[in-house]
């Protein structure tokens, strides 16, 4: 029996508390219907994906990939080897980080306090500006700005500038970032296959039966022979032994696109394992607000 789940009474889950970039990632992936969708923050990225894999979340919003560092492993990592949700739409964000702090002077701080992907993005300003300063690693970078009070000395933290304003706390230095175009991909995932029929992008994960010259080509060649451009390749540990790998593919083919309904069996037949994590929409186009189709028995 199908039961369809409109943005009335979906709950969307992200990295919280309020304030973070997983939270406005969120906001703005769905601004279109906001008012009409409950935002629930979970302290952790496993957290997220699980409350949507047991249905206390409809949607959830999780970082995937940074432009500095890298893709986040935990994300795709779940998405790969424990769950089987799909992903509904990407948003790409602009990270700016920007050092807020009740202390007026650099030379106050003692302890620096954030999420480890923002320490890292901001490792040469924190090496040059605070490297008298003790690093401590939070849950989120408003995890961070919470532990922050005016009678707290010393203390300080990198995240944005909403968390600067949500919890009016001064910002010390703006965009301490190390690099200019600092981008990160949030991913909105469900239980379910999105039912846009104009989805964009398609994510894969495939391993191959066994190591041998040529075998990725192999695979790979068949998306250039279906005008399939690939758009990211990254190989993972397949968490078995050494020289085990799977391979993350992302490709601009929708499941509409005419190449894509045929690739498909020829990559089954190519490969020992093809998951298939969503046919989805890109943002500016992205937008979950259409009904979720959800399979109850």
């Amino acid at each position: 029996m199908k039961n369809t789940v409109t943005p009335q009474n979906t709950i969307v889950g992200y990295l919280g508390p309020e304030g973070t970039f997983s939270h406005q990632a969120a906001l703005k992936s769905l601004k279109d219907h906001i008012c009409s969708y409950t935002f629930t923050a979970y302290p952790t990225i496993p957290q997220i994906l699980y409350a949507v894999e047991k249905g206390d979340a409809q949607l959830g919003v999780v970082p995937a990939e940074n432009s500095i560092e890298g893709s986040v492993n935990i994300t795709m990592d779940m998405l790969a080897h424990e769950l089987s949700l799909f992903i509904q739409n990407e948003i790409i964000m602009e990270i700016k980080h920007h050092l807020i702090t009740f202390m007026t002077g650099l030379e106050q701080i003692h302890t620096v306090m954030s999420h480890p992907q923002a320490l890292a993005q901001c490792r040469h300003f924190i090496q040059q500006k605070l490297g008298h300063a003790t690093l401590v690693e939070t849950k989120s970078t408003a995890d961070a700005v919470h532990l922050l009070g005016p009678n707290k000395k010393g203390l300080a933290a990198i995240a944005s500038h909403d968390c600067h304003f949500r919890y009016q706390v001064p910002i010390l230095v703006e965009d301490i970032g190390d690099y200019a175009h600092n981008q990160t991909r949030f991913l909105t995932v469900s239980k379910f296959p999105s039912q846009s029929n104009h989805t964009t992008k398609t994510s894969l994960v495939l391993a191959l039966e066994k190591d041998r010259p040529g075998g990725l080509y192999d695979v790979l060649s068949e998306f250039a022979k279906h005008n399939i451009n690939l758009t990211r390749i990254e190989s993972r540990p397949a968490k078995k032994e050494l020289g085990n790998y799977l391979f993350f593919i992302d490709c601009q083919a929708g499941s509409d696109h005419p190449g894509f309904a045929e690739i498909l069996p020829i990559l089954q037949d190519k490969t020992v394992l093809l998951k298939n994590i969503g046919s989805y929409t890109t943002w500016p186009a992205a937008c979950t607000c259409q009904k979720l189709h959800m399979q109850n028995s």
